[in-house]
């Protein structure tokens, strides 16, 4: 099987619980605060690896205290790590707020993710898919996926944050996924122009996902009904799940279910037990929906 490479963000995140996201001016009390190992990048590699892909990662981080807590949560897997860069900046971090309906919204602070070097990077001969994202500079992703294409390698983008993308970039892109936020963003721009052969991956939350493939065909498919506890990083676990079960050969309407399963698993989950989710624990997902 293939490998999947991850170039992209890291972060240290604080989460805090609380009943009501804060309005503007307004101070809430909290509840509960978690620190956890993130960034879109980092996570969408865990979540690869996880499910079975042959992962490595490119990415910075600083050797300032969230920088090693960042490095000893990759240690702990079996993500190839040897083109982790370490400077001397700030490491990535970010402070979301969840409130009871497990919704919630996140301020990142890039620090050294702004800074990774680009002559170091290197696609291996044997990478499937090279997964992007928008919390590290174009100039990267740009530079990692003309890299790509020189070994034969899809290159999936995760266009979130939403911001502009070159078309010198979404020439080179296969896959693009998004939620309907970041799609409304891109309506001009991606979904007008027609020279673009890319599969467009629009999440929808718990009204399940809506894909346009780059030969004009549509489909929709519906989430899974669970109870939710948080949303948060959610569409880093469906798509990290989904290039994992794409590298094993399965058809893409089948990675899409497969990620909307681990996704499912993910929100519904404690935190503590979200890194204990198995391929089994969402193949039984799959099999009891159908019944």
């Amino acid at each position: 099987m293939k490998k999947i490479c991850i170039a992209g963000s890291l972060h240290w995140d604080i989460l805090v619980n609380t009943n009501n996201i804060p309005k503007k001016d307004e101070t809430v009390k909290g509840s509960k605060v978690n620190y956890l190992f993130g960034g879109k990048g980092g996570n969408q590699a865990l979540s690869a690896n996880r499910y079975g892909s042959n992962t490595y990662f490119i990415g910075r981080v600083g050797k300032d205290n969230f920088g090693k807590k960042i490095l000893n949560t990759l240690k702990k897997s079996t993500i190839d790590i040897k083109q982790l860069q370490i400077g001397t900046e700030k490491s990535g971090m970010s402070v979301a707020v969840v409130d009871k309906k497990g919704n919630y919204s996140a301020t990142i602070v890039s620090g050294a993710n702004l800074n990774i070097d680009c002559k170091k990077i290197i696609i291996k001969k044997d990478t499937g898919i090279l997964l992007l994202q928008n919390e590290i500079p174009e100039k990267i992703n740009l530079i990692a996926a003309k890299k790509a294409k020189e070994q034969n390698c899809e290159v999936w983008i995760n266009a979130a944050p939403a911001r502009k993308i070159t078309q010198e970039l979404l020439e080179l892109t296969d896959i693009i996924i998004m939620n309907k936020v970041e799609a409304e963003f891109y309506k001009k721009t991606i979904f007008k122009n027609k020279l673009y052969k890319i599969t467009k991956i629009i999440t929808l939350g718990s009204k399940g996902l809506k894909a346009e493939f780059s030969n004009g065909l549509h489909k929709k498919i519906r989430a899974f009904k669970v109870k939710v506890i948080s949303t948060h990083g959610a569409g880093d676990a469906f798509i990290g799940a989904m290039a994992s079960y794409r590298l094993k050969g399965n058809n893409i309407i089948s990675c899409l279910n497969y990620g909307q399963a681990a996704a499912a698993l993910h929100i519904s989950s404690k935190i503590r037990h979200r890194d204990k989710i198995t391929e089994k624990d969402i193949l039984d997902l799959i099999i009891k929906n159908k019944k």
